[in-house]
């Protein structure tokens, strides 16, 4: 039973590729058809991936830690897909966020370039391959497709502020990824393998010289990496490029920072995790010292943001800042509830930039530009009587859906973003307070107050100041995915109680490292008898 479950992890790779490979043979006048395909595609994803996340929760102990053998060869000398919770836990953001951002295409984004759908769908391949995969080269191959759908991605419905952005963006993961092959040929020269099971089981073992060996490449790995996690400062593309791609776009580029975060924390507890013996813990500190200065980066540059572009940008770096932070911290009671951030906050942010776009269309450029004159002189101050003014619905929607966003973004009752920045305050102070914990608890109420700022002044500046506001035409297709984005945020707060719950077995799990090198390396081929 367990070999046949396993064989289900190879679908999230080969459904998004057999979809492109159908996609790019459709001429780009059937559009609707493109489109039809490739959501249809991407909610069977979503069905995949929630029964997998299904499967490693829920079944008995031994058989939730999956493990499919590539054309049959056992590890560490064939391709390994492993597929536990924290990887389920992922694909499953992964495909809730290509459903919301694909629908949000439909009315205009998907059709101002070619290959809209085929990129997509590459995008999805290349995610779900790096999330399975259990060795360090084919998380290269894997990150490589990706980021190669993104560029076309990015550039799609180009203009000149998006090629300025799109080449800054090509050039910084090109030279990452040169990084990340220099760190594979360190890594094997030290160790031997790529598998990630079988270099965690060599670890303990290794000779001064290739352990020294072995943690150079570690570092420059993490040169790519962390470029990826958009630490600072190697994180200095990220607001130029979020600003300027389309919305659906940036939104899963919001997801593709914590795939490197996902990355970071899985090889760090594989490779430096208790049983490592010299190497425990090796990173951390720069794992910390990092996530702080990104914290605090993200906080100055939320302030100082007028553009919504900017706001969403700076605050995906908050995020990924205190994940860093709280990986190098290394304490495992605040694991689960990091994850728990992480989700919120991906899904808030994500949700915020498809928001914004029909913000934009309350006012015409001259509005926006009289709106910040009238703040900026303090013009129109009289007080006007008035029996009250009828709000349209899709006004109606798109204040509470902002209300709704900068509660979670900004970490403010009663919504998931104040649970998950509560437990995580709330590990912090049930551990022994060292001074990085005591400056990790005050960014994090600082980017808050940052995030509180920032948002009502964007607040008040679209809603507020300007009195020729228009109420604007919302689709179906616009409004429903920004609706689901902030329905399962809410749905979290309703039920973080299970969420949680959930979290502390992935955390459990990930933290079960002796377990994973067992069953991957356990895992024999299956016998085929010749007919």
């Amino acid at each position: 039973m367990t070999n046949l479950l396993s064989e289900l992890l190879v679908l999230p790779i080969l459904l998004p590729l057999v979809t492109a490979t159908g996609l790019i043979l459709i001429n780009e006048r059937h559009h609707q058809l493109k489109f039809v395909i490739n959501q249809v595609s991407a909610l069977a994803l979503l069905v995949l991936t929630c029964s997998l996340l299904w499967v490693t929760d829920s079944a008995s102990t031994g058989e939730n830690l999956l493990v499919y053998l590539a054309a049959n060869w056992v590890a560490p000398f064939g391709v390994v897909l492993v597929g536990d919770r924290l990887a389920s836990l992922f694909l499953v953001l992964t495909a809730v966020m290509a459903n919301c951002a694909l629908l949000f295409s439909y009315s205009r984004w998907a059709n101002l370039g070619v290959h809209f759908h085929t990129l997509f769908q590459l995008l999805l391949m290349g995610i779900n391959g790096a999330l399975l995969t259990g060795d360090l080269f084919n998380l290269f191959v894997f990150f490589e497709v990706m980021l190669a759908a993104s560029y076309g991605l990015l550039l799609h419905g180009y203009n000149i502020t998006r090629i300025r952005a799109g080449m800054q963006y090509i050039v910084v993961n090109l030279i990452a990824s040169v990084f990340f092959l220099l760190g594979i040929a360190l890594v094997y020269a030290a160790v031997g393998t790529l598998n990630f099971a079988d270099m965690a089981a060599k670890m303990p073992e290794l000779a001064a010289a290739q352990r020294q060996l072995m943690h150079t490449g570690a570092a420059i790995l993490a040169v790519a990496f962390l470029t990826k996690s958009a630490m600072w400062p190697l994180g200095f593309w990220l607001p130029t490029t979020y600003s300027a791609a389309a919305p659906p776009v940036t939104a899963m580029l919001v997801l593709l920072t914590k795939i490197g975060v996902y990355v970071v924390l899985r090889l760090n507890y594989l490779w430096f995790g208790e049983h490592a013996a010299a190497s425990v813990n090796f990173g951390n500190l720069l794992l910390l010292t990092g996530g702080l200065l990104t914290l605090t980066f993200g906080a100055i540059g939320l302030l100082a943001s007028q553009d919504s572009g900017r706001i969403a940008s700076y605050s995906a770096v908050i995020s990924s800042g205190t994940l860093l932070a709280l990986i190098g911290l290394g304490q495992p009671l605040t694991l689960a509830a990091m994850l728990f951030y992480l989700i919120s906050s991906t899904l808030a942010v994500a949700s915020f930039v498809l928001l914004t776009e029909l913000i934009e269309r309350i006012y015409t450029p001259t509005d926006s530009v009289l709106a910040l004159s009238m703040e900026f002189f303090a013009l129109d101050d009289e007080k006007k009587e008035s029996a009250g003014v009828a709000i349209p619905g899709a006004m109606a929607f798109l204040g509470l859906a902002f209300a709704a966003c900068a509660l979670i973004m900004a970490g403010l009752p009663p919504l998931s973003g104040f649970i998950a920045k509560f437990n995580i305050l709330h590990q912090l102070l049930q551990t022994p307070m060292t001074g990085s914990n005591w400056l990790l608890l005050i960014l994090l109420v600082v980017a808050g107050l940052s995030a509180i700022i920032s948002l009502m002044r964007f607040g008040v500046r679209s809603f507020w100041t300007a009195q020729s506001a228009q109420s604007p035409r919302l689709k179906l297709t616009e409004a429903g995915p920004v609706l689901l984005l902030l329905s399962a945020c809410i749905s979290m707060a309703i039920f973080a109680g299970p969420v949680h719950a959930l979290l502390e077995r992935v955390a459990t799990e990930l933290q079960q490292t002796d377990r994973y090198i067992e069953q991957v390396l356990d895992t024999v081929a299956v016998s085929r008898e010749v007919l």
